[in-house]
């Protein structure tokens, strides 16, 4: 397995030097970044393309809640992990699916057991990978998972994600089925009639869209038919999908 590339940021030089001491002395990542204020955070990302974000609450530019929106908003995939004094904002890092929430002064042991389960989780997808997803006769899609095989109609999927580092597929009953495949993967075994990648993060089902309403300046939410679930859309995919 490949280090994990690591982004830290932080406005406290000191604190910057700790986490990156901290990343040295943990097995299996790389420090390819650092960055003191919001803006010069996501610049980072763009350009290093981390997989794990280390990032304080209280930043100039923009706050680290609002870096972690963007940062989910263009990569779901990244692990992002508070390092803050404010206890207060814990709820808001995870409605951002954050991995954790470190409350400075944090313990040593604290920090290195969160790599560990980060790794650790890294691991898991790897090894998950070998598990593949495959097209059966009558349009049903085979998911081999860790409990056994799922048999799923295609004209049941709602809705296929990235969610917590693995694709989830939905379906109309809500029933959810996990696997260890890329949506790349699982997007070469539907059917492109029928089904769009809409976002880098999201496939939907085009007979199932109920609703699209604004979000972000380069993105829009996609709601379904029978799921409280939705997609993000991008600008160009929903431009292609209104002239169609």
């Amino acid at each position: 397995m490949d280090s994990i590339r690591v982004v830290i940021a932080d406005d406290n030089e000191g604190m910057r030097l700790i986490e990156a001491k901290l990343i040295a002395l943990a097995e299996g990542f790389d420090l390819a970044g650092e960055a003191a204020d919001g803006p010069s955070l996501l610049r980072e990302v763009e350009a290093k393309k981390p997989q794990v974000v280390f990032l304080d609450v209280d930043m100039p530019g923009l706050s680290g809640v609002e870096c972690a929106k963007r940062i989910r908003e263009t990569d779901p995939d990244t692990v992002l992990i508070f390092a803050t004094a404010h206890e207060g904002y814990m709820g808001d890092a995870f409605e951002v699916y954050a991995f954790d929430y470190l409350v400075k002064p944090f313990r040593t042991e604290r920090v290195l057991e969160t790599l560990r389960r980060v790794r650790a989780r890294f691991m898991e997808e790897e090894a998950a990978a070998k598990r593949p997803v495959t097209l059966n006769a009558g349009g049903r899609i085979t998911i081999r998972h860790r409990d056994g095989v799922a048999f799923v109609p295609m004209d049941e999927i709602l809705l296929v994600q990235r969610e917590e580092r693995q694709t989830v597929l939905v379906c109309t009953d809500n029933r959810r089925f996990i696997t260890g495949e890329n949506l790349s993967e699982v997007e070469a075994r539907l059917d492109p009639a029928v089904f769009c990648r809409c976002h880098k993060s999201y496939i939907i089902n085009l007979n199932h869209i109920a609703a699209v309403e604004p979000y972000g300046r380069w993105t829009s939410i996609v709601k379904l038919n029978g799921t409280k679930e939705t997609a993000l859309i991008t600008k160009e995919k929903l431009e292609e999908l209104m002239v169609e």
